[in-house]
């Protein structure tokens, strides 16, 4: 009797304890399922009013001049909360001029506007190649990439896939859609010709220019490509060294013109009516003066230290 009851005891917890592994992989299994049903079918989430607009004005052809600039600024942001960005930064500037700075309405208001339009042009203006700049980066990699592929006997097509694959943003991004177009049909000189579109660089032009012509004549693509990479690689150390020796003066351009604006509203706070004058007759004069000088001053130290290699 009792051999009897330790063999069903026995059975019992090996049978509590089959059903348990098989129970465990059950749930884990299902989880997989789960997750790959959401990533097939991404459930709907609500959304807040805001988030709507913002989509609204995402999908607007408006926005899409808009979406390009970001884009070639490398900047990782949606049309919608760009402008959202400069919006708050406004209602920022307002109250920092209006409750600290102690200046008037009319000033409060339009003053900051006026610096909101001066950041963004410049914005643009300072960041409108770094697509271009980083993309350009990391050329000598995608030639070292592409010369070993070619070493390996592979052809332009795989070593493309492989970019694709093995390089980081922004080139790896435009690498994977060119190798999804050559999976299409698409001929190489089309997928290399839309990237052309937004990288107008004569760096990307030189690199392309050599793959077109290795692929129609022939020849050595491999040692064409490492002699291309090498030069690439000692433009970026030359343009890494000029941009070293010339940090400070950029600096300097952006502390000279401020200095005097926040010396000006400190002045203001501490003195009241001290920026008074400016605004009737010849003060109005100065304070045209004032600014064409601190934006001439801006620009040239700009000019100076842009230096094209």
């Amino acid at each position: 009797m009792s051999l009897t009851v330790s063999v069903l005891y026995s059975l019992a917890v090996l049978s509590l304890l089959i059903c348990s592994y098989f129970f465990l992989g059950y749930r884990n299994q299902k989880k997989e399922w789960k997750q790959k049903v959401r990533e097939w079918y991404p459930e709907e989430q609500r959304k807040s009013v805001i988030s709507k607009l913002g989509d609204q004005f995402d999908e607007r052809e408006s926005s899409n001049k808009l979406r390009n600039k970001l884009q070639n600024a490398n900047l990782k942001l949606l049309p919608s909360e760009y402008m959202g960005a400069l919006i708050l930064g406004y209602l920022v500037l307002f109250v920092l001029f209006y409750s600290i700075f102690n200046m008037p309405v009319p000033v409060s208001l339009l003053l900051p506007l006026a610096i909101v339009v001066a950041l963004n042009f410049l914005l643009f203006y300072f960041r409108k190649n770094n697509y271009e700049t980083r993309f350009n980066e990391q050329l000598s990699e995608i030639c070292r990439l592409l010369g070993n592929a070619a070493r390996s006997g592979l052809t332009i097509n795989q070593g493309i896939d492989i970019v694709a694959r093995e390089v980081s943003e922004p080139a790896g991004g435009e690498f994977k859609r060119i190798s999804n177009e050559l999976k299409l049909g698409v001929s190489l000189e089309s997928a290399l010709r839309s990237v052309q579109k937004r990288n107008k660089s004569r760096d990307f032009n030189l690199f392309i220019a050599t793959l077109l012509i290795q692929k129609k004549t022939g020849g050595n693509l491999a040692l064409t490509l490492d002699t291309m990479a090498n030069t690439f690689e000692d433009r970026k150390v030359l343009t890494q060294t000029i941009k070293t020796m010339t940090s400070e003066q950029k600096y300097i351009s952006f502390i000279v013109p401020a200095l005097p604006v926040f010396l000006l509203l400190v002045m203001n706070n501490v003195i009241d009516g001290f920026i008074d004058p400016l605004w009737n007759g010849f003060g109005i004069v100065l304070l045209i003066l004032f600014l064409g000088a601190i934006l001439l001053s801006f620009f040239l130290i700009r000019k100076i230290t842009d230096i094209k290699v």
